[in-house]
Parts: C-alpha cells; structure tokens; sequence
C-alpha cells in the first residue's frame, strides 16, 4: 500500500494535499473499468458513484489512512439490496465519497468499523488498483 499522503512542491518539500483535492481525483477517476461488476448495469456518467464504494474507501484508506466502515444497504422493503464502504479517519471523521449512489429510500444501516487486513480488497484488486493508479497520477499532475 503506497502512503502516499501528499505531493510535492516546486522546491521538493512534500505540500499536503487537500480533501476536496483528494475528492476531485478520485470522483473524476470513476469509470465502468472501477466499477463493481454487480453494478455495472447501474453504473452511467449520470451516476458515477454506483458501485465505486469499496475500491474508493481503499484508495482514501491509502491516502489518508483511518480505518474502513462497512454496513448492509437495505431497499425500501427492507430486503438486502448489498454492502457500502466507507472511511473513518483520525478524529472520527467520517467521509463517505460514494454515498449519493443509492435510490431514494434505501437505508445504509449501522456500520462496522474494520480494520484493513488486505492490501487489495478481495475480490475487487483489479478495480481497485485501476482506481488507485488513475488517482496517484491525477495527484501528481497538481504539482505540474
């Protein structure tokens, strides 16, 4: 897992990145190619989000550190509709970059807070790291 927590100025010296910097990468490096196969039905440029929620909260994991969040979604009826994931950072920040996916009246329920065992999440690698890769390239085109 890269650490990969800022990028650097002009003179070398690490600039820490912003959130919202963070955010516009990562946002702007959803395709079908990181989306969840399960998704990829529901996936379109209109809604860039769906199906983006595990490798997204593993990329912010790398950059940001904190620990992952991940719960049941369930429709309206109650019935399952998947998992979300999510981050908590230091300080109990919570970011949640893919929440805008879900339909209205599906319910994210309580999180679990978890802790990353895996370097890439199983099964998603390849989503993930073509995610983490379009990302860290954005990153450093800021110092450009």
């Amino acid at each position: 897992m890269p650490d990969h927590q800022s990028s650097e100025m002009t003179d070398g010296r690490p600039r820490p990145l912003s959130l919202r910097a963070i955010e516009d990468a990562i946002t702007a490096s959803w395709g079908p190619d990181t989306c969840d196969e399960l998704d990829q039905d529901k996936w379109s440029p209109e809604h860039p989000a769906v199906g983006q929620c595990t490798s997204t909260a593993y990329v912010v994991n790398d950059l940001l550190g904190g620990q992952l969040l991940g719960a049941e979604v369930r429709h309206p009826d109650g019935s399952l509709q998947g998992h979300h994931y999510w981050n908590l950072l230091a300080g109990g920040l919570e970011v949640d970059l893919t929440l805008g996916q879900f339909a209205s009246g599906e319910s994210v329920l309580e999180p679990d807070v978890m802790e990353r065992i895996h370097a890439t999440p199983e099964p998603g690698a390849d989503r993930y790291l073509a995610l983490r890769d379009k990302v860290l390239r954005r990153l450093a085109a800021l110092d450009h």
